[in-house]
């Protein structure tokens, strides 16, 4: 007896179909072939992965037909699938536990990055004397922006060394040439932000590395575990209705994660748009090879890093209701373990 999606979902309950269902969607054709994702910064490394698998047709392979929308900014792009301009983001982590918090159900399904890659750097101009973190107090720390994950990632790190974020001043400077122009001029002492933002104030010796999470091991030390980073996330409505679709999409992202680590930097050098370049390759690869180890390598979220993002958000956000949150209802690692059961070398 064959039976209809519907009785399937009668069965095991619109609640767990998430869960139930990926491990019969490899027989079946999606049931959603044209997908819109919202992405906000597509072409920073941060969000390698969903690139590589639109450039190298994996979401093509999969019978998709994706369209990618590039937004200012993540809190842009959320609001584009909130809103039902788009089916799925691709964004921070953390974006679906502020969601649920609000009452709002999405789920992360497949990881592009397993570290926030985010680094803490002083300016050699206005801190040539830095020694140690207590230095940094009543100084002015440019951040992307006032609330967003880069001013999380300081606070922590103060928070670490004895001071509170009431110790420093805290800029705006985005993540663009307006944060290099802010710390080339002085207009700030300290900056936390990604590449290539980082590579380029690296290769004009303008600043000093004092905190790198584009590595597992500073990630782990700053937050007390691992920190998932970019993710695909969608509805739990959307997932229930279209499984299949959702694994698809799983699985392009999950090959784009393993095709990143196996390649060397020419090759991807050779695949992404030249816009993605800073009119400098050799920036380009210097901040590849600082943020791979920050990307995924199999689209899998770490087993305490639901945990630790909750625990930095619920630290970081005033007033935040950590009881409302059902962590397992956040993400699900289901169907990136499809993806790595067909993809296993790719």
């Amino acid at each position: 007896m064959q039976l209809s999606r519907r009785d399937m979902l009668k069965l095991v309950g619109a609640g767990g179909a998430a869960l139930a269902l990926p491990g019969m969607v490899n027989a079946q054709s999606s049931e959603k072939k044209e997908v819109t994702i919202a992405v906000g910064g597509q072409a920073l490394i941060y969000y390698l992965p969903l690139s590589i698998a639109a450039l190298r047709g994996f979401f093509d392979d999969e019978g998709l037909d994706v369209n990618i929308v590039d937004f200012a900014g993540g809190s842009r792009a959320l609001q584009a699938v909130v809103g039902g301009s788009a089916d799925v983001v691709s964004g921070a982590f953390e974006h679906t536990i502020n969601l649920q918090s609000k009452g709002q159900f999405y789920r992360a399904f497949v990881q592009q990055g397993q570290a926030p890659a985010i680094v803490l750097a002083v300016s050699k101009r206005t801190m040539p004397n830095y020694q140690t973190p207590a230095d940094l107090k009543g100084k002015k720390i440019g951040v992307t922006a006032p609330g967003s994950s880069t001013n999380m990632m300081v606070s922590f790190f103060l928070e670490q060394h004895g001071l509170k974020p009431s110790d420093v001043s805290f800029i705006g400077v985005g993540a663009g040439a307006g944060a290099i122009t802010a710390m080339r001029t002085g207009q700030i002492d300290a900056i936390a932000n990604l590449d290539p933002v980082i590579g380029t104030l690296l290769k004009d010796d303008v600043i000093e590395i004092i905190s790198d999470t584009r590595t597992l091991a500073e990630t782990q030390k700053v937050f007390g575990g691992n920190m998932p980073s970019a993710c695909l996330y969608t509805s739990q409505r959307f997932i229930d209705a279209n499984p299949a679709t959702t694994q698809a999409l799983a699985n392009a992202i999950v090959r784009a994660d393993k095709w990143i680590q196996a390649s060397s930097l020419d090759d991807i050098v050779k695949t992404v748009p030249e816009s993605y370049l800073l009119n400098d390759v050799a920036l380009y690869k210097q901040c590849l090879e600082a943020n791979r180890p920050a990307l995924s390598p199999d689209g899998m979220v770490a087993a305490d890093g639901p945990e630790t993002a909750l625990n930095a958000l619920a630290a970081f956000t005033p007033n935040f209701d950590r009881s409302k949150i059902d962590i397992q209802k956040i993400f699900t690692n289901e169907f990136a373990i499809k993806a790595n059961e067909k993809y296993p070398n790719a």
